[in-house]
């Protein structure tokens, strides 16, 4: 490939010398191949993967944001969504320039494992189960709080769960990415059209349902509050992890007919989930404030929260389904990826699909049970798993990528100092916004907050 100028030669060069892939995109290198034989699962076209891109984003957290407002003020949460839906775009450019270099990845794990070895991949890939095993779970808490307003509570919460866990598994056991993409739009249309049923019905009232209908009252809406150490981390590690699950989106650019279009529906559908996000968010907190519900969609009074989670109800259970068809076709290809089953309809094939998508549902379950508030789930998710792997893993790809920019000239030493700044907020968050989420669960239990683990209690609307 020839350049104009000595410099970027010798850019192309060193890139070459860091990764042999640099140059150009490597078909061969793709998990899965295009074939007319075996299992053909490159069929995701650009506008498809947009909608599962957008739908693996919009799900459960849209739903705690304006919890996180409250805390954090309507200001500083504005601040705070824009910002995040920025970095967490550029992180996944990162990322997504990463694997046109190296086309052999399949998920972020591998990526690890270009810049690490064995053990990065290891870990990176531990915390990749256990992020979309945690959000699987609070798919599984989100369908379990609409079955309980819908029926009233006529059954234990519990049994509620698991009813919703046997269907999130039944749908995530869909094997192609093409197929689940249009459920997908179903789903998102679902849960957007139920936000907009409660972002209209909270401005129709009064007051808020959940604030005292007579009397004075607080309603807790201020443009910049000071919620201390533990409470800010809690809150922007909730906005952070609402745009942040872009870690799902490698497997997906694994099944695009062409993986070199990824950019497309990264920046329809960060564009999109930002601005709603910011709209949602911000209208639900001004007209609820301090009264808002965790899911918000209860926020609107009994009426507007049976028909809001009436219509969201296959949203939720989408959203489950995305997050456990990533982390289950995670471990598929681990453990099928350099065998003939990969792409056959072989009997082993077929056995370790479905062991993958039961075994990580019935862990999912477990969890969703054991940390039933909705907000703290979230918080949980994006400090110890969506951290490293959304911000401190970027950095230091980018930084094995570009190694030469740390001898090259001013700009570029500047940059690259940026970067490693990206590893070094990854960590904070990882200690802070764990040590926030952890006290807070540990009050909220103290507090009776929380019930028991296991119990029919319904603690998903706790704020």
């Amino acid at each position: 490939m020839e350049k104009n100028d000595q410099a970027g030669a010798n850019e192309v060069s060193d890139s070459e010398r860091a990764s042999p892939r640099a140059a150009e995109f490597d078909e061969d290198g793709e998990v899965f191949k295009k074939t007319t034989t075996g299992v053909d699962f490159r069929k995701v076209g650009w506008f498809n993967a947009t909608v599962i891109f957008t739908k693996i984003l919009f799900a459960t957290g849209v739903l705690s944001l304006p919890s996180a407002l409250y805390a954090l003020g309507a200001v500083g949460g504005s601040i705070s969504i824009v910002a995040w839906g920025v970095f967490n775009t550029y992180c996944f450019v990162i990322l997504g320039n990463f694997r046109v270099r190296h086309p052999n990845c399949h998920s972020i794990a591998d990526m690890a494992e270009v810049a690490g070895g064995v053990i990065a991949k290891e870990v990176t890939g531990l915390l990749f189960i256990v992020g979309y095993v945690l959000v699987t779970g609070s798919g599984i808490v989100g369908v379990s709080t609409a079955l309980n307003a819908l029926s009233h509570h006529a059954a234990c919460t519990v049994w509620w769960s698991f009813l919703a866990t046997v269907v999130i598994i039944a749908t995530a056991s869909i094997r192609k990415l093409e197929h689940v993409g249009w459920l997908s739009l179903v789903g998102f249309l679902s849960i957007y059209i139920a936000v907009f049923i409660v972002v209209v019905g909270v401005t129709t009232r009064d007051r808020p349902a959940a604030a005292p209908q007579e009397g004075p009252y607080d309603l807790g809406y201020v443009a910049v509050n000071n919620p201390g150490f533990a409470g800010g981390m809690v809150a922007s590690s909730t906005i952070f992890v609402s745009s942040a699950g872009t870690s799902a989106f490698l497997p997906v650019i694994s099944e695009m007919r062409n993986p070199r279009d990824y950019k497309k529906p990264l920046y329809s559908c960060m564009t999109l989930v930002t601005a709603s996000y910011l709209a949602f968010g911000l209208v639900v907190y001004r007209w609820c404030g301090m009264w808002v519900a965790s899911p918000s969609l209860g926020s609107a009074g009994q009426t507007i929260k049976m028909v809001s989670y009436g219509v969201a109800l296959i949203g939720l259970i989408v959203s489950g389904t995305l997050y456990l068809h990533v982390g289950a076709k995670y471990v598929f290809v681990r453990i099928l990826g350099k065998t003939k089953h990969l792409q056959s309809n072989s009997a082993v094939h077929w056995g370790t699909w479905f062991a993958c998508t039961i075994v990580l549902g019935a862990l999912a379950f477990i969890l969703a049970e054991s940390i039933p508030i909705f907000n703290y789930l979230i918080a949980l998710v994006g400090s110890v798993c969506f951290a490293p792997m959304a911000m401190s893993l970027p950095g230091w790809l980018w930084l094995y990528d570009h190694g030469h920019y740390r001898t090259g000239t001013l700009v570029q030493k500047i940059v690259y100092l940026l970067h490693i700044g990206l590893v070094l907020l990854g960590i904070f968050f990882l200690v802070g916004a764990t040590y926030g989420v952890v006290q807070q669960i540990i009050d909220a239990y103290a507090t009776g907050l929380i019930g028991s683990a296991f119990s029919c209690a319904d603690n998903s609307n706790s704020s």
